[in-house]
């Protein structure tokens, strides 16, 4: 996959099969829309391409909100769309004056100007330009001027997935894992770089790695324990990782901690990336009355992940 971060320079991509969106999580409705240009691409003897924007429209139209988290950073979304095997993903710069476009222009500007299409496949509602004006009646009155088709996603098949990027990030809020990996159709992931912590696990014989997240607007699950998988360089390990406050050890902290407990693993690895896989919530995170009853705790939710992950 060319990955084209600058629209003004794309080459010309011959018979362009053209969808666009955030593709946020590239869940399992997106993974739809990708499946759709890839079979017209080969039928059509075309090349599929992906638009997508950065940041995150709702981020420059909504600066005061700071709620909105994303499931996948942008390296991760680039990530996920090469697995697909996608030609051509342009990333396009979302700011004000982009935001601002009339639907016209932004149709002739960037997509006919800068991608040529020869198709565009876009959902029923599926809107763009200036206070999302533009919707499919117009692009198929554009494409009759510039000369592509214009391939509408059915209703019923945005309903059959049943999937939205918000339903998931509402699920990883709420610690729902199960579910947000049903929609995702894979194990919701983070990166993070292991950090030096207080070692606390280390005494309680469940040393643990610190995370440190390599992207500010990457969600967080809910406080609590997970089973996770630990991928360090070319090796998977089953784990357990805690996010919260560590009440036990460090009292009325504020900053919340995203540690992992990687089974069968003796090794230094500060300053090395990971990336976790979440299966389950295995608890809520709580206090404990001493550091004996706190090791017999990851005890069980040690026996507890390793039953999830067989």
């Amino acid at each position: 996959m060319k990955v084209h971060q600058h629209p003004d320079r794309i080459p010309k991509i011959p018979n362009a099969v053209l969808t666009i969106g955030t593709f946020d999580g590239v869940h399992k409705g997106h993974q739809k829309i990708i499946r759709r240009i890839l079979d017209i691409a080969a039928k059509t003897n075309g090349q599929s391409v992906i638009l997508t924007f950065f940041p995150h429209p709702r981020m420059v139209l909504n600066p005061t909100d700071h709620n909105l988290k994303l499931l996948t950073t942008l390296e991760e979304k680039i990530e996920l769309l090469r697995q697909y095997e996608v030609d051509h993903l342009v990333i396009v710069p979302f700011d004000r004056s982009f935001s601002s476009l009339a639907p016209e222009t932004y149709v002739e500007d960037v997509l006919v100007k800068k991608i040529h299409p020869a198709r565009i496949v876009i959902g029923y509602n599926h809107h763009f330009g200036n206070e999302r004006s533009g919707n499919i009646e117009l692009m198929k009155k554009l494409g009759t001027k510039f000369g592509f088709e214009v391939d509408e996603i059915p209703k019923q098949m945005v309903r059959d997935a049943g999937i939205s990027s918000t339903k998931i990030r509402d699920a990883v809020l709420r610690g729902d894992i199960e579910m947000a990996n049903e929609g995702l159709g894979r194990p919701f992931y983070l990166h993070g770089l292991v950090i030096k912590g207080n070692s606390i696990g280390h005494t309680l014989g469940f040393p643990t790695a610190n995370l440190e997240l390599n992207d500010p607007l990457k969600i967080i699950p809910a406080n609590g324990v997970y089973a996770v998988k630990v991928h360090w360089e070319d090796q998977v390990y089953n784990g357990m990782l805690n996010i919260g406050f560590k009440p036990t050890v460090t009292g009325r902290r504020k900053v919340i901690s995203i540690e992992v407990n990687i089974f069968e693993f003796d090794r230094s690895i500060y300053g090395e990336l990971l990336r976790i896989d979440f299966y389950k919530a295995i608890r809520d995170e709580k206090k404990f009355s001493n550091l004996a009853e706190l090791r017999r705790q990851l005890q069980q939710d040690k026996q507890a992940s390793l039953t999830l992950l067989k």
